[in-house]
């Protein structure tokens, strides 16, 4: 990769529960998780769900020994292919795990300690034999990877809390903002704040605004809203994600000829995508 390069490949763009069968062969039934590289050989993951298990197939052909992943929340559908990534399970391997949006008095590693633990699921986390790191932060700071990655964090509304990125490298700039409830008629400025200027911003883009009133509190977006701040804010384009698993591809492809014609650029993400500012 040429130095300075940033890409984002979508593994997973699906949310709440992963979906199978021939209506959602298109866009994808897997999961939140995204794989970022950057620079000379540098990767980052985003979330975990299940389109990490792809994922870590690919990175073990790949002999990949080192890496980061960031979550944005650890609801189960961003962290249900951690138990299936097999890089975990390698010996000589270095991850680092971070999260920004737990309370005070829970931390990341005891969280995935009780989510792979009976009766919830069958071995622990002790099972991997790869050196893992749990790194908590608060949502609002400045993290850095060792390879030269910056990524802007901001608290994002949604139950429990999650967290928005903003990725830089090289004068490239991607944003993760999923998860995320709006107010109708009011931008967040925390989100304006976090992606003005950006290349490209995925959002949460659950719902339509129509469907938008029937699931207040739920804790997401509409991609209606997406584009608004993206023009609020002044980005570049606008990927659509996070899909509900009521909407199939003949719903995603009305999204994306709507969407198209509103904003034009904006793109509906879909697995295997890959995006470079």
């Amino acid at each position: 990769m040429a130095q300075g390069k940033l890409t984002v490949k979508f593994w997973g763009v699906r949310g709440s529960i992963a979906c199978s069968g021939p209506q959602y062969v298109k866009y994808g039934g897997n999961t939140s998780c995204l794989e970022i590289e950057y620079g000379q050989g540098g990767l980052a993951i985003l979330d975990a769900g299940t389109g990490l298990r792809e994922l870590g197939a690919r990175l073990c052909e790949q002999g990949l020994q080192d890496a980061d992943i960031f979550l944005t929340h650890t609801h189960m559908d961003h962290i249900a292919g951690i138990p299936f990534f097999q890089p975990f399970f390698r010996k000589g391997s270095t991850f680092r795990l971070h999260a920004g949006h737990l309370l005070p008095d829970q931390t990341l590693e005891a969280v995935i300690c009780h989510f792979m633990k009976a009766p919830l699921f069958p071995i622990p986390p002790a099972i991997f034999n790869a050196d893992l790191a749990f790194v908590d932060f608060k949502a609002g700071e400045t993290l850095r990877t060792k390879d030269g990655l910056t990524l802007k964090t901001a608290p994002l509304n949604h139950p429990n809390g999650a967290t928005g990125y903003r990725i830089e490298y090289a004068g490239k700039s991607i944003c993760y903002v999923t998860d995320t409830e709006h107010t109708p008629g009011r931008r967040d400025q925390t989100i304006i704040d976090l992606v003005r200027g950006a290349d490209i911003m995925i959002y949460d883009c659950s719902y339509t605004d129509d469907e938008y009133p029937r699931f207040s509190s739920w804790g997401h977006s509409t991609w209606q809203e997406g584009v608004r701040l993206c023009e609020a804010a002044d980005v570049g384009q606008l990927a659509i994600f996070h899909h509900d698993p009521s909407h199939d591809d003949a719903f995603m492809d009305r999204i994306a000829k709507e969407a198209e014609a509103l904003r034009p650029g904006t793109i509906v993400a879909r697995e295997g995508m890959v995006l470079t500012p």
